[in-house]
C-alpha cells in the first residue's frame, strides 16, 4: 500500500511550442504538394513566358513603334510591364491558392478538421497553410524573375529585392481571401471575386499603364489597392530608382493588410471550425 500511495502519476507531456505546431501543419501541405507539383510546374514557367512574350514583346513592339523606344515612364514597354506583371502574378497565384484549397479543406476534404483532432489549434492550421502559400508564391515569383532576366527586362541589381516585395503583395491577398473562403458554403462567390475583384485590379493598378492615366476619381481607388503598392515598388526596384521613404510606405501598407487580415481570418476559421 505504501508503494502505491507514494507512486507518482506519469508525467503529462507539455504542448509543443507554436512554431513546431505551425511547421507540422506546413509539413502536411508539403507532403500533399509532393504528389501534385508536376501539375503546376509547367504553368509556373509558361505563364511568365507567355505574359512577357505576348504583352511585353508583342504588344510592346507596337507601343514602342508608335510612341518611341522610351515611351512609358522613360523605358521600353517590356521593361515597364515586367515588374508590374511580377507583382500581379503573385496576386493571381495567391488568389488561386486561397480559394478552392481553403474551402475544400473546410467543406470537402476536411483537412483542417483532421488537424484539429491532433494537438494543433486553429491558429496553427491557419498559419501552417499560409506558410505553404508563402512558399508557393516564392517559387512562382522566383521563376518569374528568372524569366525577366532571360528577356533582358532587369535594369538594376536591386531587382532581386523585388522578389520579397512581390511575395508580400501576394500574401496581402492570400490572407483576406482565406478569411473570405472560410465563410463560403459553395464556390459561387469565387467567380464574383475573380470577375469583380482580381481582374479589375489586374487591369487598373498600374500593371499595364501608369495610374496617372486613369480618370482623376479612379486614381485614389487604385492607390488604395494593395496591388498598386506592389507594382509601384517592384517597378522602382527593377529600375533602380527606389527611395527609402516611399518603399517603407509601400511595405508597411502591404504588411498591414497581412496583419489585419490574419486576425480576421483567424476569427472566421475559429467560427467555422470550432463554434
Amino acid at each position: 500500500m505504501a508503494l502505491l500511495d507514494t507512486a507518482r502519476p506519469p508525467a503529462v507531456p507539455g504542448r509543443p511550442p507554436t512554431s513546431e505546431l505551425v511547421l507540422r501543419a506546413f509539413a502536411f501541405w508539403i507532403t500533399q504538394y509532393r504528389r501534385t507539383w508536376r501539375g503546376t510546374a509547367i504553368s509556373t514557367v509558361l505563364e511568365p513566358v507567355g505574359f512577357l512574350a505576348a504583352m511585353g514583346v508583342g504588344l510592346g513592339a507596337l507601343v514602342n513603334q508608335h510612341h518611341g523606344t522610351s515611351s512609358v515612364a522613360g523605358a521600353g514597354y517590356l521593361e515597364f510591364i515586367a515588374p508590374g506583371l511580377l507583382a500581379a502574378s503573385a496576386m493571381q497565384a495567391a488568389s488561386f491558392e486561397s480559394t478552392y484549397p481553403v474551402m475544400g479543406a473546410i467543406k470537402w476534404n476536411k483537412q483542417y478538421h483532421a488537424m484539429l483532432a491532433t494537438p494543433l489549434r486553429v491558429v496553427d492550421a491557419l498559419a501552417g497553410h499560409l506558410l505553404f502559400v508563402l512558399m508557393r508564391l516564392t517559387i512562382t515569383c522566383l521563376v518569374f524573375l528568372g524569366v525577366m532576366l532571360a528577356f533582358g527586362a532587369v535594369e538594376s541589381p536591386w531587382a532581386f529585392a523585388a522578389l520579397p516585395v512581390a511575395v508580400l503583395t501576394g500574401m496581402a491577398y492570400a490572407t483576406p481571401i482565406f478569411a473570405f473562403a472560410a465563410t463560403r458554403e459553395n464556390d459561387s462567390g469565387f467567380a464574383m471575386l475573380f470577375r469583380f475583384g482580381i481582374v479589375p485590379m489586374f487591369l487598373f493598378s498600374g500593371t499595364f499603364f501608369p495610374v496617372s492615366q486613369l480618370p482623376g476619381w479612379m486614381q485614389p481607388i487604385a492607390w488604395a489597392v494593395p496591388l498598386w503598392h506592389g507594382v509601384d515598388l517592384c517597378r522602382d526596384l527593377v529600375f533602380g530608382t527606389a527611395t527609402w521613404g516611399p518603399a517603407l510606405v509601400h511595405v508597411g501598407y502591404l504588411a498591414l493588410w497581412v496583419a489585419v487580415s490574419f486576425v480576421v481570418a483567424l476569427r472566421m476559421f475559429s467560427k467555422r471550425l470550432v463554434s
